[in-house]
């Protein structure tokens, strides 16, 4: 008799499909059960009013903070800004970042840029596996549930905002009933986000990207599942195919192409995140603050007068912003903490 193994992590993507479900029919059974709920012809509705208030108040949603952008918008450095503020985890939301491999292509934060902030959803799924909106619902959603069983706020941060979108608007609208949420916008105008674009590709290049994708070179691969799929791998394929068979010259020729190839695609998927921010606002009516970051890359090479940019426009108003959702009342946060925070982060990211 044949006997057809699971792949261990198509096993946890199953276990963590059956406990969301799981939960999505406990709050279906409590919303049959409220809605059966029918005042009789004797019923003095104005007595019952108090407890009403009472039972809503109980039925505080659980807040959740939902970071968007265009790729090198500055996300991360938002996230670790807000994670480092107020008691919370991280929540990756990239479909390429949550791959194994490939760290400097794909822009992963540093362990070291972390700042010991708790990440979840990064580089955990085998490279040649895929991984679906579905896959990212289910383990997303165990890992908000854990986030706030230790009484702490999930940051959900990626550029993959068609996973984002299936996450918060699901079938049932489960996510929705369950969780306030929170979306911040870091914006910047796509003139200047292109030149940085350029300028991160560029030291890419010098931190070893050309070596890194060599070593996931495979002729024969399907460069269209796992992370393989990922801009900055596929563009090399002919640089590494035809690599041995050229002189220095053409070799050059052709590295160069594929350099140029990274950063246009890059530019393109950039603009492909933008409309999709501006359908979630325009068509389905998302709540989305926007927090314009284009002074900050316009001086990005002054150090210290950028950082001060970035508190001004992105991270000041963020997290002011924040402290509204979470606690209802603005909360003003001591200098002294502030320049605490600021010391220990000091060398957590660049934008």
């Amino acid at each position: 008799m044949k006997i057809n193994l699971l792949d261990p992590s198509q096993i946890s993507i199953c276990v963590l499909r059956t406990i969301v479900l799981l939960n999505r029919f406990v709050i279906g059974i409590s919303m049959v059960t409220l809605n059966q709920i029918t005042p009789t012809p004797a019923m003095d509705l104005s007595s019952c009013r108090p407890r009403m208030d009472l039972l809503v108040s109980r039925r505080q949603k659980e807040k959740v903070l939902i970071l968007m952008g265009a790729t090198g918008t500055g996300k991360s450095r938002l996230s670790i800004d807000m994670a480092t503020r107020f008691p919370a985890e991280i929540i990756n939301s990239d479909k390429i970042q949550v791959y194994e491999g490939l760290d400097i292509v794909t822009n992963k934060i540093t362990e070291e840029e972390q700042c010991g902030i708790p990440h979840h959803l990064l580089g955990i799924q085998h490279p040649n596996a895929d991984f679906t909106a579905q896959n990212f619902c289910d383990m997303a959603s165990f890992s908000i549930e854990s986030t706030l069983t230790q009484g702490k706020v999930p940051i959900i941060v990626g550029g993959s905002n068609s996973y984002i979108e299936a996450l918060v608007d699901d079938e049932d609208y489960g996510f929705r009933w369950k969780y306030d949420c929170c979306f911040l916008w870091v914006d910047v105008s796509m003139p200047v986000l292109h030149s940085f674009v350029s300028e991160r590709v560029d030291r890419m290049v010098q931190n070893g990207m050309i070596d890194e994708v060599r070593k996931f070179f495979d002729p024969n691969a399907d460069y269209s599942k796992g992370v393989r799929k990922a801009i900055g791998v596929p563009e090399f394929y002919l640089y590494f195919k035809m690599e041995p068979f050229l002189d220095e010259e053409n070799q050059a020729k052709l590295l160069k192409q594929a350099i140029q190839a990274v950063k246009y695609n890059t530019c393109k998927l950039a603009f492909r995140q933008l409309e999709k921010i501006r359908r979630l606002m325009n068509v389905k009516r998302w709540n989305i603050h926007r927090f314009d970051a284009t002074q900050v890359f316009r001086i990005r090479q002054h150090g210290k007068a950028a950082d001060e940019a970035w508190e001004k426009f992105v991270a000041g108003p963020s997290t002011r912003l924040v402290e509204e959702f979470l606690y209802n009342v603005p909360v003003e946060v001591p200098p002294a903490s502030v320049a605490s925070r600021d010391h220990n982060i000091k060398q957590c990211l660049v934008v």
